[in-house]
């Protein structure tokens, strides 16, 4: 029997343990990676030449992050390994991509594993067009991969465990963190403990990233609703103003903001793919459907990792490894006896503390509902709040595509990933209509935009 051809997109947690249990069961899998270097966004590695420790870039994570670099950088010679390369299309049994070079090629495959990841859950603030307003991520990529802070004074806003992370690494290389400024009540958080508790480990960690912050001496609230993030056109970003808990305004000056509420899966690929997708009314999100195994809805195509479900990067791990095995299976290749059984109970008891997660840290619904009408929702496009509900309003649009249509909203270089989820609620809430009606916007090729050489130069996609 030939060897199958599996290509596994992305090189993060999940990606490494999927390539990882390919190559020992004798594939040798295509990998598939935009970043220039493998580890994904969580361990996500400094350029060549820095020489910051581990320790240092990923705290409490430092034994795992080396761990996955050193175990990928073992399988590059056993792997077609294709770095800076983005994947921007997938249909009839390939997958299309561009690298670095510009030039744009079709990858065949007889099983496809997405390990696509997370990105940043972004809900709008007046003023966060400013210059100077990053999501977390974006704020995490500068300290990683550039050694530098997103500003002088920087203030974190939104909730979830990642807002206390990347605050953290900012104090400890030697950042100004203003504030933390959390939307979710501290009861929230008391309340989800019961969950919390099925991965203690990770709790503790929490416990310590928030501890170490208070002694650091950044000011930390819970509870807030942001009013506005203020700034002009010429300087950028020069305050962010908000409301306690209890009722009082307070200003932080500030000449950075980094904004985020949690994660949202990558599902584009998937949805390009053809995969089926489910409503989860705990989150609020439009979720690929896979079995108990990784499999997608689609025959041959398996899902791993935070690119399916935001379970964590331990989480990632098992699920790239579930989702490779599984592939082993049904191409009917000899897998260990029990291992699938073992990693579904690990998955398990990651998905019980990503509910705890959602319960400690909701998604603020109401924040969408409260926008001023001049707060931008669609920052590519600058798509006011106003201007969708005029949309809303004016026309009886209550699905997410068609008031793409209408407004543009989501039509700008991110393909609605920032904006998206955020629109839909805006959308919810002026209609009237449960979030789940409004739908989700549909993935479109290319996924990111692209350079297409002409149809005579080396390298141009089939017209």
């Amino acid at each position: 029997m030939a060897q199958p051809s599996i290509v596994v997109v992305g090189a993060g947690p999940a990606g490494v343990r999927a390539a990882q249990t390919l190559v020992a069961a004798g594939i040798r899998p295509v990998v598939i990676d935009e970043g220039r270097r493998a580890g994904g966004q969580i361990y996500r590695r400094q350029p060549e030449g820095f020489t910051r420790s581990h320790e240092a870039l990923y705290g409490t994570e430092a034994k795992r992050a080396r761990d996955i670099h050193e175990t990928f950088d073992a399988l590059i010679p056993k792997i077609d390994y294709r770095p800076e390369t983005l994947v921007w299309h997938i249909s009839g049994g390939q997958v299309w991509t561009v690298g670095a070079d510009g030039a744009h090629r079709s990858v065949p495959y007889d099983a496809l594993i997405l390990c696509t990841g997370a990105t940043d859950r972004v809900m709008p603030v007046k003023g966060w067009h400013h210059a100077g307003t990053y999501s977390l991520g974006a704020a995490q990529i500068a300290l990683k991969a550039q050694a530098c802070a997103i500003g002088s004074k920087v203030v974190f806003l939104g909730s979830g465990p990642l807002l206390y992370l990347v605050a953290q690494q900012y104090v400890k290389a030697g950042a100004n963190v203003a504030a933390v400024l959390n939307t979710a009540p501290a009861s929230a958080r008391i309340a989800a403990l019961p969950r919390l508790a099925a991965q203690p480990g990770a709790l503790w960690n929490g416990v310590m990233l928030t501890m170490a912050l208070k002694r650091a001496g950044v000011a930390m609230h819970h509870g807030v609703t942001p009013i506005e993030i203020e700034g002009d056109a010429q300087n950028g970003v020069s305050a962010v103003a908000v409301r306690l808990a209890n009722g009082r305004e307070m200003r932080f000056d500030c000449d950075a903001v980094g904004m985020g509420h949690h994660l949202r899966p990558e599902t584009q690929l998937a949805d390009l793919a053809r995969c089926e997708f489910a409503f989860d009314p705990a989150v609020r999100l439009w979720l690929p459907v896979r079995d108990a195994d990784g499999r997608a809805s689609v025959q041959g195509v398996y899902l791993g990792g935070d690119g399916a479900r935001i379970l964590g990067a331990r989480s990632a791990e098992a699920s790239g490894k579930l989702a490779a095995l599984t592939a082993l299976g049904d191409f009917g290749l000899p897998i260990v006896a029990g291992e699938r059984q073992k990693l579904r109970r690990a998955i398990a008891g990651y998905d019980r503390f990503a509910k705890g997660l959602a319960q400690a840290f909701p998604w603020p619904v109401a924040q969408a509902a409260a926008l001023p009408g001049d707060a931008i929702v669609c920052r590519c496009e600058s798509i006011s709040a106003g201007d969708l509900r005029a949309v809303v309003n004016e026309t009886g649009a209550r699905e997410a595509n068609r008031a793409k249509a209408l407004s543009r909203v989501g039509m700008g270089r991110c393909q609605g990933r920032y904006c998206g989820l955020a629109a839909a609620e805006v959308i919810a809430a002026e209609a009237g209509v449960p979030i789940e009606t409004v739908g989700r916007l549909r993935g479109a090729a290319p996924v990111k935009p692209v350079a297409f050489c002409t149809a005579n130069e080396p390298g141009a996609p089939a017209a």
